[in-house]
Parts: structure tokens; sequence; C-alpha cells
């Protein structure tokens, strides 16, 4: 059985406007999403479910920062 966290919007610290997060633990492991509001771009990883949530949030808001760079 998974538990799911409501996403949760991100105003701006990371310097990439809205950004909305979900964490969903599953097992052992948790999947953590990012959407760039304005894009609608998403990118996701799976990491320990015992991993702190401010690394869990640091690691899914570099990855999303990657992906918009990519893209533009």
């Amino acid at each position: 059985m998974s538990a799911k966290s409501p996403p949760s919007s991100d105003p701006a610290p990371s310097g990439l406007g809205e950004v909305f997060l979900e964490f969903v633990a599953i097992g052992a492991s948790v999947k953590v999403s990012a959407v760039h509001a304005a894009t609608g771009i998403e990118v996701s990883a799976v990491a320990p479910a015992k991993a702190a949530r401010a690394d869990l949030q640091r690691l899914i808001l570099g990855k999303l920062k990657a992906r918009l760079a990519r893209e533009a």
C-alpha cells in the first residue's frame, strides 16, 4: 500500500517560480515528483523512504532546474 501526500506548492525559494511537489511512499521507497507550473514540465525520482524530506526536495528541484535548462 502506498501513502500519498497532497501536492504542495513551492512559491520560489528555488528561483524557479511556482513548483508543485508530490511525495508518494511506496514500501521502503518514496517517489518524489515536481511540476513546474509555468511550463508543465515534470521530473521525478525514487529514493529511500528514510531520506530527509529537505534532501529529497533539494534533489528534485536540482533535477527540475537541469531539465528546464535543457529545454530552454
